[in-house]
């Protein structure tokens, strides 16, 4: 689905302007634009939700309805859910499993060396090592210290100003070594780590 279609679920369940929510779908969708196939959803997760998408929204907005509308709700109501056929909502975790081909080698000083000069504020380096926090897997860090994230994403939070500067790391790093699973095609099948509420679920049935 295209962001204008979520949108149009959006509206029928919560009533206003298409252009209410449009912006919201379309940042969610916009990793397209680095992978073009379904390993682009890195932010179809909790954590992209709450470490993206809410700073750049805020936790809630009014429609033009004048509706309150809660943003982590409808991200995963009207976006996730749909786009994995209502049956999981990923882990960072997942995709991070799925980069299995990234060389490791020297990987810990490069990030070092992009957090260190790259990074100009204190306040930026939560944000920039959350997936860290979150999977344990320092490869994971690609996800957040790359040139798309330093000049799409924390401007668009207003955390930092775009960078005119050569940057030694870039999404490809991650995206091009990423395995395609069959659980990040529509719901297919399920992640790692839905597997177990999966068998869970087969056993009370």
């Amino acid at each position: 689905m295209n962001p204008v279609q979520h949108a149009q679920i959006s509206q029928k369940r919560r009533g206003g302007e298409l252009e209410d929510y449009i912006d919201i779908h379309a940042l969610i969708d916009s990793t397209k634009m680095l992978c073009t196939d379904n390993r682009h959803r890195i932010l179809h997760t909790f954590w992209g939700v709450q470490e993206v998408i809410i700073p750049i929204f805020g936790h809630h907005f009014q429609n033009s309805a004048g509706a309150s509308i809660e943003v982590k709700d409808l991200c995963e109501k009207d976006h996730l859910l749909v786009d994995f056929h209502h049956r999981f909502i990923p882990t960072l975790g997942d995709f991070v499993a799925a980069m299995q081909d990234i060389p490791t080698e020297g990987l810990a000083k490069r990030l070092e060396k992009f957090h260190t000069e790259v990074i100009d504020d204190p306040k930026l380096s939560a944000t920039l090592l959350s997936p860290l926090s979150v999977t344990g897997q320092l490869k994971s860090l690609l996800i957040t210290h790359n040139s798309w994230f330093i000049n799409t994403i924390l401007p668009m939070m207003g955390k930092s100003e775009a960078k005119f500067i050569e940057f030694d790391l870039t999404p490809s790093m991650f995206f091009n070594p990423m395995r395609f699973e069959l659980w990040m095609d529509n719901g297919t099948v399920v992640p790692p780590s839905a597997m177990k509420l999966q068998d869970l679920k087969a056993k009370i049935a």
